[in-house]
């Protein structure tokens, strides 16, 4: 039995040399070949000559010579021209050679010579699919399964072709039909489950799927669903779960081991993935993503640069023109210090692909870094010169210009972008804040609010509006009320429970600022804004111990303010 794939949708014709070469099914399981049964050929009421190219064209389809296949099937259809049986093998025929024009032809004659020929139907209805002729390959399943109940590869083809139309209803229904006729149909209860996944009717696929796996343990394909299904609900320790279970019985299957291993990176637990990975290559070291995946995990977990070095080069020298092996290979030289070799590689990506607008970045990013900041943004600009006009670049371009404190620039660099996309709220809030860093208050509060009109629920546009207030001494109590709307949006930002503490303060409220200010220590202990501010508040308060402690807190944290020192002089100075 050969198998092959048509076209470009997920079905196979099954050619059983004993019966006829135009059977259609499903392939649900890895494409296989298996042994041809014995040849017993069908006796067809053609004369002898005719019956010999048949014999003849069945034993080169067997040999996989098709062409010569086909020019035997084409004399024996010479000497029978109406047989349904001969019109659809050769038609099944042409499909692997190719010709679909010449297939189509020949079923359509074969139906208009006998309309309830199944294996016609069923080959017909999967080639209209296969062409986006939807209602018509519906049609034929239809006749099928209102002739002969029991085919039961028509529900299934049925319930595919409703999926592509996006009738999900329809197609949950014909399996329901199917699974009434034959409960323990495995391949029904699958692609039900399937169908429920494209419903967003998560908890109803889970039943289907388990369903599927408890009438058939080693199904590969509902366990590699079902958990990839857990994997995009981020419920990765269940499809952990699933993987380790059938690895148990099951330890040399490399592709659930791979997935294994892309579901623990997930998870960022990098070391055990990489296990998993060198597993997988141990077996086959021909497995190219197994190759860039192990070398990702070296560069994200244990820091190995060199072993994710080795593997992204041992990948390229198979595979030169994987744009995403250069590009993590240039981030391990990146982090490894070696920097002129990652901005060789990040450089080496060709425009049009998919990582040439982050290799451009992180290009502009290392030439700041390392003090160049006019070299990075004339980058950058070139990029824009050229008429590349990625938003990605003008938010980079806007920092680099508030890095060099060139706020103008930075201004018109996002007012330009917001030409393009004038819906965009982060671009809206860049601008607030660098109007912000100008001292244009109002400005600044006009962009939060565009902020807010996009993106009514907002958190730090909306407590950027209150911590303005708070910090120019105006409308306090408006300000309270929007940072404590911010709160409840996002009640895990120290930034946003610090701006409610300094509210207090200026409020004069100091037991609630001290409060909010120590909360918000406890989220952000590495911010020294939140420790000058709670020097501040303990100052005010009289408490100068403790506001000589969070002065010093600062200070570490921040070294060159010379406003903290100052502060901390003020304080520590004797008083008469």
């Amino acid at each position: 039995m050969n198998t092959i794939s048509i076209l470009k949708k997920i079905f196979v014709l099954l050619i059983p040399l004993s019966l006829t070469v135009a059977c259609a099914s499903l392939s649900y399981k890895a494409v296989e070949t298996t042994t041809a049964a014995p040849i017993s050929l069908p006796e067809l009421s053609i004369a002898e000559d005719g019956y010999f190219h048949y014999s003849m064209g069945v034993r080169f389809a067997v040999d996989g010579e098709i062409a010569r296949a086909i020019e035997e099937y084409e004399m024996a259809l010479q000497v029978d021209s109406e047989s349904p049986v001969l019109m659809t093998e050769l038609a099944a025929l042409y499909i692997q050679n190719k010709d679909v024009d010449r297939a189509l032809e020949l079923l359509e004659r074969s139906i208009s010579v006998d309309p309830g020929y199944l294996d016609t139907l069923m080959l017909l209805g999967g080639l209209y699919g296969n062409l986006d002729r939807y209602e018509e390959a519906i049609d034929k399943y239809k006749q099928v399964i209102l002739t002969d109940s029991t085919r039961k590869e028509a529900y299934i083809f049925l319930n595919l072709f409703y999926r592509e139309k996006k009738e999900y209803d329809n197609a949950v229904s014909v399996l329901e039909d199917l699974l009434r006729l034959d409960p323990s149909n495995t391949m029904g209860s699958y692609y039900l489950a399937k169908t429920y996944v494209l419903m967003d009717r998560y908890d109803d696929a889970e039943i289907w799927f388990q369903k599927t796996l408890n009438t058939d343990p080693s199904f590969r394909l509902a366990l590699l669903d079902l958990a990839m299904m857990y994997r995009s609900r981020d419920e990765n320790e269940k499809a952990l779960a699933m993987y380790s279970d059938f690895m148990r019985f099951n330890p040399d299957d490399i592709q659930v081991r791979f997935e294994m291993g892309n579901t623990l990176m997930k998870m960022k637990l990098y070391e055990k993935a990489s296990v998993e990975f060198e597993e997988v290559l141990g077996w086959d070291p021909s497995i190219l993503d197994a190759r860039f995946s192990l070398g990702l995990s070296y560069l994200l977990g244990d820091k190995d640069y060199d072993s994710a070095i080795s593997n992204f080069l041992e990948l390229l020298e198979v595979r030169p023109d994987d744009q995403r092996a250069v590009y993590f290979l240039a981030s391990a030289y990146e982090k490894k210090g070696q920097s002129q070799q990652a901005i060789k590689e990040f450089g080496s990506i060709p425009e049009g692909s998919d990582f040439y607008v982050a290799a451009r970045i992180r290009m502009g990013f290392i030439l700041k870094v390392e003090g160049h900041g006019k070299e990075a943004i004339q980058l950058i600009r070139t990029e824009l010169e050229n008429g590349k006009k990625d938003l990605e670049y003008y938010r980079f371009l806007a920092s680099l210009y508030e890095d060099e404190e060139k706020f103008g620039d930075a201004v018109d660099i996002l007012t330009e972008a917001l030409s393009l996309l004038p819906q965009d709220a982060d671009l809206h809030y860049r601008l607030g804040v660098v109007y912000g860093k100008e001292g244009k208050d109002q400005e600044s509060i006009d962009e939060m609010e565009a902020v807010i009109r996009i993106d009514p629920d907002n958190a730090d546009a909306i407590n950027f509006i209150g911590y303005s207030y708070a910090e120019r001494g105006i409308k306090l109590d408006e300000a309270e009320e929007l940072i404590k709307k911010a709160i409840k949006l996002k009640p895990d930002s120290g930034y946003i429970v610090d701006s409610l503490g300094w509210v207090y303060f200026k409020k004069n409220m100091l037991r609630e600022a001290i409060e909010s200010l120590k909360k918000a220590f406890d989220l952000l202990p590495g911010d020294p804004a939140i420790s000058e501010h709670l020097g501040d508040v303990y100052e005010k308060d009289g408490q100068l111990e403790k506001a000589i402690e969070s002065y010093n807190r600062a200070l570490t944290l921040d070294p060159q303010n010379n406003k903290l020192k100052e502060k901390i002089r003020e304080i520590s100075a004797p008083r008469e």
